[in-house]
């Protein structure tokens, strides 16, 4: 099946994760000075953060990387609609197999994945790299999923996509983050009410999608595949937490 179109998430949400617009100003201050950096952002989404990030100093560059076309799209508009554009350059590709040189601060929020392999060795994946695309002495924006508790078998069965061992306790997930050469500036988990309104919004353009959708042959799959999402939102809302790490590499 090829997925039908669906309202984008950027129609009604600012970021493409559980993120709050005071959260995000403090992860921005997090980074330190920044005038004379490049900042890479890694599986950027529709680069909402990273634009922000660079609004902060004018004399701060950018780069993003998703392989969202029309993520893209939209962060690219958004760079011009703010005198951005000169700040930034966002390009279509793949984050995992992205080469560049080694950057003053490199953000990976929500996308461990882009690195690929099986989900058990995103995190992994994602912290070998990080390690080897930041600079020593520059900082990282890391944002992971981590065990509030030990999910039940039956939570695990409703979340379904979540393998056990993909995630890790708070405490285990700092403490993987900082044997890859990296010491912690800040931490922070998102609230409740940043998962609602993410997971809201999420949904939102699924279910307008159904409702005028009724007669097309996607129907039946566009339906199991959101309430599917619908268990694993709320099977995991006592167990799933996201954690923002900003870390100096050492």
């Amino acid at each position: 099946m090829t997925f039908p179109t669906i309202p984008p998430m950027h129609r009604d949400l600012d970021f493409n994760g559980p993120l709050s617009d005071e959260r995000a100003a403090r992860l921005i201050h997090s980074l330190g000075p920044l005038k004379g950096h490049h900042v890479v952002d890694l599986g950027c989404g529709w680069a909402e953060l990273l634009l922000r990030t660079l609004a902060t100093e004018p004399e701060a560059t950018g780069f993003g990387i998703d392989l969202g076309e029309e993520n893209i799209r939209h962060g690219r508009a958004g760079a011009e609609a703010r005198g951005l554009a000169d700040q930034v350059e966002l390009e279509v590709g793949d984050a995992g197999a992205w080469k560049g040189e080694a950057s003053d601060v490199v953000f990976n929020v929500g996308a461990t994945h882009v690195w690929g392999g099986d989900p058990v060795v995103h995190t992994e994946n994602a912290l070998t790299a990080l390690a080897d695309l930041t600079r020593p002495g520059g900082r990282v924006l890391f944002g992971e999923c981590f065990w509030k508790r030990p999910p039940t078998a039956e939570e695990i069965t409703a979340m379904a996509v979540i393998p056990r061992d993909q995630y890790r306790p708070m405490p285990d997930l700092v403490d993987f983050a900082l044997s890859h050469g990296f010491r912690l500036y800040s931490l922070s988990e998102a609230t409740v009410d940043e998962w609602d309104t993410f997971e809201n919004g999420n949904a939102w353009g699924l279910e307008d999608w159904i409702r005028d959708n009724p007669d097309s042959p996607d129907f039946d799959e566009v339906v199991r595949l959101t309430d599917a999402h619908r268990r694993l939102r709320l099977y995991g809302r006592d167990v799933l937490g996201f954690a923002y790490l900003t870390l100096l590499r050492v």
